[in-house]
């Protein structure tokens, strides 16, 4: 496994840890990754919010407002997370 694939599993990892408790593992295990996570998990703003904050915390980067549309699904939430 390369480096690579290796930082976008971690990353995806990440945030399924994150998403914990506004999905069952189920719902998560069948996300495609360009879905919405909005709207696939029914996720007011007050849930997305708290997932972003999980995710901040778990990755030790601050995640700025402008950059949550950079987490609409798991595919772009992985990119952004392996680029930072």
């Amino acid at each position: 496994m390369t480096a690579q694939a290796a930082a976008r599993d971690l990353a995806l990892a990440a945030i399924h840890d994150a998403l914990r408790g506004f999905a069952s593992e189920g719902e998560l295990a069948s996300l495609s990754r360009d879905e919405n996570l909005r709207e696939a998990l029914e996720l007011d703003s007050i849930d997305f919010l708290s997932f972003v904050e999980r995710l901040s915390a778990a990755t030790g980067h601050r995640i700025e407002e402008e950059d949550y549309p950079r987490l609409a699904t798991l595919n772009s939430c992985v990119d952004f997370l392996t680029a930072h």
